[in-house]
């Protein structure tokens, strides 16, 4: 999908067809109002008659509107324009991109972007639009003996601004509202193949192909061997009741020169069971997506490497799978991790924090300015915040804010929740440092309060994206995020010198 920028009346393009919005109840927005003029009035009659009202997801195609040069011109409705925000906007665009993918009109030219968007300005609603096109042509049909088959699918989209000055701006946006996208297609890609394509050695094999492709970034990939070398006993722990090889994949984004890199620990867990503490029958197939915080790593990576970042960028995912076996950990057994401290496992479905809280330590040698975790850690968040925000939880304040804010910005939403010492206790245990488990109280807090105890040397925060990573029922599937997140973060650190 090709995706520019231009500023021009809409009356005035030549192009198989121009979009613009409609508000309800049937109130043209500036750019429609602009071809309803140079028509004679052509919409608003149509519009008087009923043919539409401007709700959310309608939209009517109209052929040869008068006095214009676009083949075609797309009323997309948007709903009342006083309750008209970034979901809306989001909705309207992607509402356009699929009529249009499926209408034989193969290039567009978008004035959705003219639309009033408060706290977006022209560079950041090319930005939004850019990535909700991919997103609404997005297919994963790879595994289909048929795959469907558009006739004439869209394959160009122009975004337009204001006017000349803002062209320059627009073009950046779109670029990176294009590069967060192919981010978060390869981690939706690698979440939604099934457990038994996507192993561990193929997720690292996919992180040495992102090396292949980008000359700034270096990949290896850390052995059995290497990780039993360093101690990694409660990574390993995980990984005894699989047939798969565990791995320990280490992507070097080298953009910033000798600045402290930002570290980024995605949970890699490709298949998860519960191990002996074996999780329920029903939807345990979605369980391949407990992979998607490692998949967001890569698709973070392989953004930032598009858009060549003045910044260093390490990503970290530890991956395994857990699946019960006669070697597989037992509730009651304890394990040594790589920072010395002991584990009591009294769950083994509370693996990913294990493999999580070796990674960490191994962070310590890189000496970072931050190091995020992002993992599909707790159910628990999922009852506290459901499918729309990710959990963040950290050791430092300003870091938080950062990601906050630049959740909002990208439209990829968290929501802090408090790391109180008092939450600690609920982890003690009589037989080792800690129990890998704090029962059923405040669970997405003290899965956090578990992995504090492994960053105590560096700036930290925690996104548990449980309830984010992937979509259920009719939309099943996964959904990219945090990518966009994560990129509009590193993006800001980049402005701001790392």
């Amino acid at each position: 999908m090709e995706i520019s920028v231009k500023s021009g009346n809409p009356q005035k393009q030549r192009s198989a067809c121009v979009v613009v919005g409609v508000f309800e109840p049937r109130r043209l927005s500036a750019a429609a109002a602009q071809i309803d003029e140079a028509s004679g009035g052509y919409l608003a009659a149509l519009l008087r008659r009923g043919d539409m009202e401007g709700k959310p997801g309608q939209s009517l195609l109209l052929y040869n509107v008068p006095n214009t040069l676009a083949d075609r011109v797309l009323l997309v409705g948007c709903g009342k324009e006083r309750e008209f925000g970034l979901r809306q906007y989001r909705q309207a665009v992607a509402e356009a991109t699929r009529v249009l993918n499926t209408g034989g009109a193969m290039e567009a030219v978008y004035y959705l972007t003219d639309l009033p968007l408060r706290g977006f300005d022209a560079a950041a609603r090319v930005q939004q639009a850019a990535i909700a096109v991919r997103e609404a042509v997005y297919r994963f049909d790879r595994l289909k003996s048929r795959k469907e088959t558009d006739r004439r699918p869209l394959r160009k989209v122009v975004l337009t601004v204001p006017g000349r000055r803002e062209l320059a701006d627009g073009e950046r946006a779109a670029r990176m509202g294009s590069a967060i996208a192919d981010g978060m297609d390869l981690a939706r890609d690698l979440g939604n193949l099934p457990g038994n394509i996507c192993t561990p050695t193929y997720l690292a094999e996919q992180a040495l192909s992102l090396a292949e492709s980008h000359d700034a970034v270096e990949t290896e990939v850390l052995e059995r061997e290497d990780m039993e070398r360093l101690g990694m006993g409660a990574l390993l722990s995980v990984s005894r009741g699989s047939r798969q090889p565990p791995k320990l994949i280490v992507s070097h984004y080298r953009g910033g020169g000798d600045q402290a890199p930002l570290v980024l620990v995605g949970k890699g867990l490709t298949f998860d069971a519960g191990g002996i503490s074996l999780k329920p029958a029903a939807d345990m197939d979605q369980m391949k997506y407990d992979m998607c915080g490692g998949a967001g790593v890569l698709g973070t990576l392989h953004a930032v490497a598009t858009l060549e970042l003045p910044v260093n960028v390490i990503g970290v995912v530890p991956s395994s799978e857990n699946l019960p076996d006669g070697a597989a950990n037992k509730p009651g057994d304890i394990v040594t991790s790589m920072s010395g401290q002991t584990i009591e496992i009294l769950n083994t479905d509370a693996e990913g924090r294990l493999i999580l809280c070796d990674a960490l330590t191994y962070c310590e040698r890189f000496q970072p300015a931050a190091v995020i975790d992002l993992a599909t850690l707790t159910g628990a968040c999922v009852v506290a915040l459901g499918r729309h925000a990710h959990g963040l939880l950290g050791n430092h304040r300003a870091l938080t804010h950062e990601l906050l804010n630049a959740g909002q910005q990208a439209g990829d939403r968290a929501w802090e929740l408090p790391l109180w010492e008092e939450y600690q206790e609920q982890l003690d245990s009589p037989f080792a440092d800690m129990a890998n488990i704090g029962g059923k109280e405040a669970g997405t807090i003290t899965a956090a309060c578990f992995l504090s105890r492994f960053t105590r040397k560096f700036r930290w925060a925690h996104l548990d994206i449980a309830g984010t990573a992937w979509l259920t029922g009719k939309e099943k599937g996964a959904t990219g995020r945090p990518v966009p997140l994560l990129v509009q973060f590193i993006a800001q650190r980049a402005d701001q010198g790392g």
